[in-house]
């Protein structure tokens, strides 16, 4: 007869409190432990010793009992806590540093958007990010009240950067329309010590490229699973997603749509090629095509889709979009295509060109349904997509937060 060691218990525990978690986490509605019992095949009595475990932990909060239709005992709801753990997600573009905050319900908490200049260097970027999350905090402190006597743990911040981004190492290879390369690591020490200060706690700062963070974002709020995102502010980037998760490439680097050759003998792009997608369907393309200012709103393009310059900008980037897509499509087989950052207001007028394109270039287009959608959250995805994350890290590795108190 076998024996489990010690630390094989320890592991099937820390599995088995995670299968709960997440059970309760991933639930339309509330559930009851009974329920999750019967979706795990976990006794109840384990279920409730691990549930009590959660709750302890301000994980998971217990609702009002709720009285059975028939003969038993009342259930009581199980759901995501309120007000304990903050996920912290920021961004930095071209033009703003935007952040926000989630707590394990899914709810914002707070949102700051600050005008950015791009040629500040990077210590001088994230010295105002350390203000900026200062603030944040401040504000979902105020928004929403922790349980009595549980003060609310901050569960990470993940960072949200344009560009070649390696999350394994910290490091940025390059960000060409913000001018920063080789940073290794990425120094978000101002970050964390602002946090410290502010709260009390060490916290640990991630880094990820900001389009598989605004993918991620749209997993959180649809039925979307495998699908091709792409998004443009200044630049143009893109993600695949595998049935929920992002596909990122042996370092990281994947998904730089921006930057693939539309013509060889085009205009020169910041990342030093010629005729990269980005100069014919990136922002500034489709402004300057359209007659407009570079600091000008999405709302003036929209206002100028039903004269001559504005529809003929935005079908030349849809051409060029739909071009660069076939090759993608060809390449990977997934059908779907999402739209986000500014392409998401634009879609009634993108998709029927990239879809005509697709069917003009791909392949298997005969026996393809080509869908492209607006993302479901199309602003502001990519802090969004990090916050969430940061969160998803609490319920499916619920052991790491067991007694974890504020430092």
């Amino acid at each position: 007869m076998s024996v489990k060691s010690a630390s094989g218990q320890h592991t099937l525990r820390e599995q088995n409190l995670a299968l709960v978690a997440q059970e309760i986490f991933l639930a339309p509605t509330p559930i009851s432990r009974a329920t999750v019992s019967g979706r795990t095949g976990l006794t109840r009595a384990t279920v409730s010793a691990l549930v009590d475990f959660l709750v302890d932990a301000s994980i998971v909060a217990e609702l009002e009992p709720v009285a059975p239709k028939g003969a038993g005992r009342p259930a009581v709801p199980l759901v995501p806590a309120k007000g304990t753990y903050f996920g912290i997600g920021l961004e930095v573009t071209v033009t703003s540093l935007v952040g926000v905050i989630y707590d394990l319900t899914g709810t914002q908490l707070a949102h700051l958007e600050i005008l950015h200049r791009p040629n500040l260097s990077p210590d001088q970027t994230f010295q105002a990010l350390a203000r900026l999350t200062t603030e944040l905090i401040a504000r979902a402190s105020k928004q929403v009240a922790a349980p009595p006597g549980v003060t609310p743990v901050i569960a990470g911040v993940a960072l949200a950067l344009p560009g070649l981004v390696d999350p394994n190492s910290g490091s940025l290879r390059i960000a060409p329309n913000l001018g920063w390369q080789n940073l290794d690591p990425v120094d978000t020490s101002a970050i964390a010590f602002a946090i410290a200060e502010a709260t009390g706690q060490n916290v640990t700062v991630t880094i990820g490229n900001e389009a598989k963070f605004g993918a991620i974002a749209q997993t959180f709020s649809s039925d979307l699973s495998t699908f091709i995102y792409v998004s443009s502010d200044v630049g143009i980037g893109s993600t695949i997603m595998m049935n929920g998760a992002p596909f990122f490439g042996r370092r990281g680097w994947s998904g730089e749509l921006g930057h693939v050759t539309i013509d060889p003998d085009g205009p020169r792009c910041t990342c030093g090629s010629l005729g990269c997608l980005e100069q014919y369907a990136g922002r500034n393309a489709v402004f300057k095509a359209a007659g407009l200012d570079q600091d000008a709103h999405l709302h003036d393009l929209l206002s100028r889709v039903q004269d001559g310059p504005g529809l003929e900008a935005i079908g030349r980037a849809g051409a060029a979009l739909g071009a660069a897509l076939s090759d993608y499509v060809n390449l990977i087989d997934i059908d779907t295509i999402v739209l986000g950052g500014i392409y998401a207001p634009l879609t009634p007028f993108l998709q029927p060109v990239i879809v005509a394109t697709l069917k003009d270039k791909v392949l298997s287009a005969q026996w393809s349904q080509f869908s492209v959608v607006a993302a479901p959250v199309e602003f502001d995805a990519a802090p969004i997509g990090a916050a969430r994350q940061v969160l998803r890290g609490v319920y499916e590795h619920p052991a790491q937060w067991i007694n974890q108190e504020p430092v």
